[in-house]
């Protein structure tokens, strides 16, 4: 990565040349390129260095250096980008309808391989769930689609799986997770704590894939449901 600092205090090509010369040497820089009729110094490195940093190098000459505006201006924006209140709303709707879909077959599954089929072993349990989620989830997206957008059925499904596979995986993936560490995966509806642990897994469901459509929805448009 490339960063411009200003230095304060460059009269000539000397002092020029000892900036570059002393910055260089600093652990993780690459490369530095010193442009003196702008008092600026850019910085190639393996990561991004402090101002701190770069001054402790210098402080046996009389050269001040700061971060430069740009830096500044990017760290700006890229706070500014997960700071859209208008996209967080429509994302966390997204998600919510999301989780319905998962839990609809995640859910469903369970309930049916518990009471017919008791004997199956619980990781081949998560994983059927996991899969029937998905495949809940994919068809109400693809009913939703069909009917909001007026898209055909084949375009409906396809956009379906392209907007919102990852999130509805990772959404199974620790929602199922979740449950499977506080209940053991046993869906035991007369205990009033089964709800607790549901609820509490449900929430890790809709986090866990929230910030993943804020960022496709606010840096691409595209969003589940």
């Amino acid at each position: 990565m490339t960063h411009t600092y200003s230095v304060k205090g460059m009269t000539c090509g000397g002092c020029a040349s000892t900036v570059q010369r002393v910055l260089s040497s600093v652990q993780n820089v690459e490369d530095v390129k010193i442009d003196l009729s702008k008092s600026t110094a850019e910085i190639t490195m393996d990561h991004h260095i402090p101002a701190a940093i770069l001054q402790q190098a210098l402080q046996k000459y009389p050269y001040q250096i700061s971060e430069d505006g740009n830096y500044k201006d990017m760290v700006k924006t890229a706070n500014e980008f997960w700071q859209d209140n208008q996209v967080w709303k429509r994302a966390s709707s997204n998600t919510l309808n999301c989780l319905i879909g998962c839990s609809i077959g995640d859910f469903l599954m369970i309930i049916f391989l518990q009471r017919y089929y008791p004997a199956t072993s619980m990781g081949v349990q998560m994983v059927l769930a996991v899969i029937a989620g998905l495949i809940t989830s994919v068809s109400l997206e693809t009913v939703l689609l069909h009917r909001r957008e007026k898209l055909s059925w084949n375009s409906s499904f396809k956009m379906a799986i392209s907007m919102s596979f990852i999130s509805m995986i990772a959404m199974e993936i620790v929602m199922n997770a979740t449950d499977f560490m506080i209940t053991g995966g046993k869906a035991a509806f007369e205990n009033p704590m089964y709800w607790t642990a549901l609820a509490i897994a449900m929430a890790a469901g809709f986090l866990a894939p929230l910030p993943y459509n804020y960022f496709k929805l606010k840096k691409y448009n595209q969003a589940c449901h």
